[in-house]
């Protein structure tokens, strides 16, 4: 399984240019997975469902499944958030695994610069940053694409991990 981030400050637009590439590893034949950080407090059930009453009523964790797919709700209920080596590990052999956020882990990625966000790069902070997408020129050594180049970001992903089929 080849791992690949995409990662930058919040607004930057790293869900939209994922959604863009994902279809492009996908029409090459691979089979891609995602794992998301998110920072903010979630939650993918809805309250008054069977699942949400039973989490609420105490359960560790739920699986909802079905003929057309499962999801895993897990309650931290106290516990220390999972490494993403953990969360790595519980995930079903792919091809190909995207990792949004997590941009202080140590893997290859993208770095997503808005320059309108008015933050700073993560690059050169972050010697895992192999390129960047941007919206504006920026001077560093780093192959850089503009937001919107999704066959030329999709291509240099596979080219960096040797994907190519």
């Amino acid at each position: 399984m080849k791992i690949f981030g995409f990662a930058g400050w919040s607004g930057g637009g790293k869900t939209t240019l994922i959604e863009q590439v994902i279809p492009r590893f996908a029409r090459t034949g691979l089979k891609v997975s995602l794992i998301k950080h998110a920072h903010d407090r979630f939650d993918v059930d809805q309250p008054g469902k069977d699942s949400f009453r039973h989490r609420a009523a105490g359960c560790s964790e739920v699986l909802v499944t079905s003929g057309e797919r499962w999801a895993l709700m897990h309650e931290m209920r106290g516990e220390d958030e999972a490494t993403l080596e953990q969360q790595i590990a519980r995930m079903s052999p792919c091809d190909l695994l995207l990792i949004e956020g997590y941009k202080r882990y140590p893997l290859p990625k993208l770095e997503i610069y808005r320059k309108a966000n008015g933050k700073p790069l993560l690059h050169p902070q972050d010697e895992h940053i192999v390129a960047l997408a941007t919206d504006t020129p920026v001077q560093c050594p780093l192959p850089q694409f503009g937001l919107e180049d999704y066959d030329g970001i999709a291509a240099f992903v596979l080219d960096t991990l040797e994907l190519n089929r």
